[in-house]
């Protein structure tokens, strides 16, 4: 389990999730697992087996239409709720209310008072469901 403060996952934020796939398939020999979500797929990257980044789909949502396709990292955080509330009185925006992926965590997307864009999450301790 990754302790609280410590980045623990990085993932891109793209527009193109067929072509970002397929760079990092020729560039690093990353292959890829899907992961069905309520609204789509979420492509997991992985390297010699291990789980080392996600593809985040950002077309199509407002929340996103001014935010560029970047990576972002999560870092984990002790309790996301409370941080986000913490986060929003020292003046972060919050994209959307805190959701949960089984077997993933509870997450929240924070964008600083800067414009910095960061996800917070309380890792699970249950497995990812098959």
């Amino acid at each position: 389990m990754t302790h609280h403060g410590h980045f623990h996952w990085n993932e891109l934020m793209t527009r193109d999730i067929e072509g970002a796939k397929r760079f990092y398939i020729d560039a690093l020999g990353w292959s890829w697992e899907g992961m069905p979500m309520p609204d789509g797929t979420y492509w997991c990257a992985l390297a010699d087996g291990e789980m080392v980044a996600g593809l985040f789909d950002i077309s199509g949502k407002d929340e996103y239409k001014d935010v560029p396709a970047a990576w972002m990292a999560y870092i984990a955080v002790d309790d996301v709720d409370d941080r986000v509330a913490k986060a929003q009185s020292a003046g972060a925006t919050i994209m959307g209310p805190p959701f949960d992926v089984p077997g993933v965590g509870r997450i929240a997307m924070v964008m600083q008072p800067d414009g910095a864009m960061i996800g917070w999450m309380t890792p699970s301790d249950e497995p990812m469901p098959q």
